[in-house]
C-alpha cells in the first residue's frame, strides 16, 4: 500500500510538472500570437500613415501650385482639424492649437493663394511614427510678394513634423534647414 502511495505521489508529481509546463507552453503561445497581432496592426497602422503622408504631402504641394484654386486649399485644409496648431519658425513660434486655427489657416492661405508664379515640392524623405509624420521636402518658387510687389525666388528646404489625431493632422511644426 506504501508503494502504492509512492508510486501516485512520483504520478501526481508528473503530472502537476506536465500541466505547469503546458500551462507555460499555452502562455508562451497566447503571447506570440497577441505580439503577432500587434505587430501586424502596428505595421497597417503605419502603412496607413504613409499613404495619409503622400496624400497630404499632394495636397500641400497643390494648393501652393501657380495653378491652385479654393479647391486645392479646401482639399488641403480638408485634412486638418479644426483646432489646428501650426508653427513655422521663425514666422510663427507657437505651436499651440486654437480653436480657429483652421479658420486661420484659410484666411492666411487665401491671401497667398496663386501668388507662386513657379512653384515646385520634391519630398526627399518621411519617417512615420505612433501618430507622427516627419517630411522632408525641397522647395522651389518664384512669386511676386504681395506687401512689396517684387519678384522673390525661394529654394529651401523645410522639415515638416506633423502630429496626427483621428486621422487628421493637429499640430503642424515647419522648420527649415
Amino acid at each position: 500500500m506504501m508503494a502504492d502511495m509512492k508510486h501516485e505521489f512520483k504520478q501526481s508529481k508528473l503530472l502537476r510538472k506536465q500541466m505547469k509546463f503546458n500551462l507555460k507552453v499555452l502562455l508562451l503561445l497566447l503571447i506570440s500570437i497577441s505580439v503577432t497581432i500587434n505587430a501586424n496592426e502596428l505595421k497597417q497602422k503605419n502603412q496607413n500613415l504613409h499613404d495619409f503622408a503622400k496624400t497630404y504631402f499632394s495636397a500641400w504641394t497643390a494648393s501652393q501650385s501657380p495653378s491652385a484654386t479654393k479647391v486645392e486649399l479646401e482639399n488641403y485644409l480638408s485634412l486638418l482639424t479644426d483646432d489646428i496648431g501650426h508653427q513655422h519658425l521663425p514666422y510663427d513660434s507657437d505651436d499651440s492649437r486654437l480653436t480657429d486655427g483652421k479658420a486661420k489657416m484659410h484666411k492666411g492661405m487665401t491671401r497667398y493663394l496663386g501668388l507662386h508664379t513657379v512653384y515646385s515640392g520634391k519630398m526627399t524623405d518621411m519617417v512615420v511614427g505612433h501618430n507622427v509624420i516627419v517630411i522632408k521636402y525641397d522647395t522651389q518658387a518664384k512669386g511676386i510678394h504681395p506687401q512689396t510687389g517684387e519678384e522673390i525666388t525661394l529654394d529651401y528646404t523645410t522639415l515638416e513634423v506633423l502630429d496626427i489625431e483621428n486621422g487628421l493632422v493637429s499640430v503642424i511644426r515647419k522648420y527649415s534647414l
